[in-house]
Parts: C-alpha cells; structure tokens; sequence
C-alpha cells in the first residue's frame, strides 16, 4: 500500500507538472471565441491519470497545475479556480465513469459525460460566479459583453454569450483532450501503473 501511494504521488507530481507546462503554451482561438479565453491541452496530463490511478489523483493534476500557474497568471487567481473548477468536473466524472467500466466503451462513455459536464457547469460558474469577479476586478461586464458582440452582434446579455460560445468551447475542448488520451493512452498505460508482479 505504501508503495502504491508513493507512486501515484510521483505520478501526480510529473502529470501536474505536465499540465502547467502545457497550460503555459495556451493560445487564443480569437475567431470563435473572445480572446482572453485561452484553449490548451492541460486537460490531457489529467485526464491520463484519471484514468490510470483513479478520478482522485486526476482531480489532484488539475490542482496542481493551478496552483503552479498561479506564480505566472495575471487574473488575480479567477481564471486558475475556474481552470481547476471545469478541470476537475471533466477527470473526476471521466474517471469515475471508467473506474466502474474499464473498457474502451466505458472510456467513451466517461469522457463524453466529461466533457458534458464541464460545458455545463461552466455556463452556471462562469454565469454566477467567474465572470462577475472579473468585472469588479478587471474587465467592466460591458466590456466583456462586447467582445462577444464582436464576434455575433445579435448577442445582448451574459447568459446568452455564455450559452452560444463557452459551452460548445469547452465542450469541444473536453472531447479533443479525450481523442488524445485515447490515441496515446494505451502506450503510456503500462509506465504509469505500478506493476503487480
């Protein structure tokens, strides 16, 4: 058992390391979405773990890579909580899913209801909660309402903006990270787990 804890705690401590370097590479995608909403793939290194040590452990990477970030970001720690917030719905519920079924359907299965998850918790976070801080502390709501009206002017509140562009970003985002875990995870399965023998 001992042993077991200290490997998943190496491996949590090289994938949250992963994660925060692949959180430092983020872009904007500026044509479909306002551009201080960044896509990366520091979703991935989690989500591989989830799925190799367990739901907790992935939840653990997503915390990590925040906390991490936090030395470098510059939203006065809103984006990382919402970063690990929407992280952490997307690997635990994959994870959980593919816990009680590990199969490659169970995997599918896990990531989709992922991936649905994070999409829509973050329109009730970001709705309730992100993006009101980020109006007292930086951006006025009005501002941020017009970088979605820039994008499509027939848009003219929060809820809708949120509706129209970060679910379907978010939930693409999920998805993405999931055809890359399945394309690559097979290979990294065996150096992840700790061997029985």
């Amino acid at each position: 058992m001992k042993k077991q804890n200290v490997h998943n705690l190496t491996v949590t401590a090289i994938m949250g390391t992963i994660g925060f370097i692949l959180m430092m590479l983020e872009f904007p995608l500026s044509f479909i979405i306002p551009s201080f909403i960044k896509f990366d793939f520091s979703e991935l290194p989690a989500l591989i773990t989830a799925f190799s040590i367990g739901p907790f452990w992935g939840v653990a990477v997503c915390l990590i890579k925040n906390i991490l970030h936090l030395f470098v970001g510059s939203t006065a720690g809103v984006g990382e909580l919402s970063n690990f917030v929407l992280g952490a719905v997307f690997v635990f519920v994959a994870g959980a899913v593919y816990k009680r079924k590990k199969t490659r359907r169970g995997a599918l299965i896990g990531t989709l209801a992922g991936a649905f998850s994070m999409a829509f918790i973050s329109v009730l976070t970001n709705y309730f909660f992100v993006y009101p801080i980020y109006a007292k502390m930086l951006i006025p709501m009005e501002a941020i309402i017009g970088m979605y009206q820039a994008l499509l002017p027939s848009v003219d509140n929060l809820f809708e903006a949120l509706l129209i562009f970060n679910f379907p970003f978010n939930l693409a985002k999920g998805l993405i990270d999931a055809a890359i875990c399945f394309l690559i995870y097979k290979k990294l399965s065996p150096v992840l787990k700790l061997s029985k023998k």
